[in-house]
């Protein structure tokens, strides 16, 4: 073996533990620690073999600038799941679903990187997907808890200073990726089925979350 391989190997480097340990508390955006992003960015494949014995992957996107810990798969079962896997509700995933699609069109037609919404954008993006006789009182109360387990998920931030007014974490790309936009009209026609109070197919989860919070309370 190389000497100088030897040493890389044998000394860990001192900014490690402090990497790995706020990846365990959810998810790290530059902007929000600057100096421990850029640990990451040069301890990169230190990370990755460090929570690979744990059964953990590091996702990292330094374009969009956040990095977060998941479940690897284990078809087998055999490794204990140090992130808890959240199990979405109905309406919280439809919400996530079309999110993700508004961020792929909002992409695609605007050159702006942050893509901000109105509650009355959001609910009127909603709104399409609702029964006509529903109780617009309920519906919007629905909405909002479900508005409000967003904001807690870290898929939504609300802006400072500006009343009811979102911006959509760049994040989602992560949670609901392209084979789940690809399937996305078939889910669709579920969703409607539920709402109209029809049997529905399953829905198979938006995402997977870490186990702690990723949201704007970090900023």
């Amino acid at each position: 073996m190389n000497p100088a391989t030897a040493e890389t190997e044998t000394h860990t480097p001192e900014e490690l533990p402090a990497v790995v340990t706020r990846l365990f508390k959810g998810v790290l955006y530059a902007e929000n620690d600057e100096k421990l992003w850029q640990s990451l960015l040069g301890l990169t494949s230190h990370v990755r073999d460090h929570v690979l014995v744990l059964g953990l992957e590091l996702v990292l996107d330094e374009s969009e600038g956040y990095a977060f810990l998941r479940s690897k798969d284990d078809p087998d079962g055999t490794l204990p799941r140090l992130i808890a896997r959240r199990t979405l509700t109905f309406n919280v995933s439809l919400l996530l679903a079309l999110l993700r699609r508004r961020m792929m069109e909002f992409d695609i037609n605007s050159s702006e990187v942050r893509l901000i919404m109105t509650g009355q954008d959001i609910a009127d993006m909603v709104s399409v997907f609702l029964p006509e006789s529903s109780n617009e009182a309920r519906v919007l109360d629905r909405l909002g808890a479900d508005m409000k387990k967003v904001v807690e998920l870290g898929f939504l931030r609300k802006l400072k200073g500006q009343a009811d007014t979102y911006e959509v974490a760049r994040i989602l790309k992560a949670y609901v990726d392209a084979q789940w936009l690809e399937e996305f009209d078939a889910r669709l026609a579920d969703y409607r089925a539920t709402l109209a109070g029809e049997a529905p197919s399953t829905a198979p989860p938006a995402g997977e979350r870490t186990s702690g919070r990723g949201n704007g309370d970090d900023r």
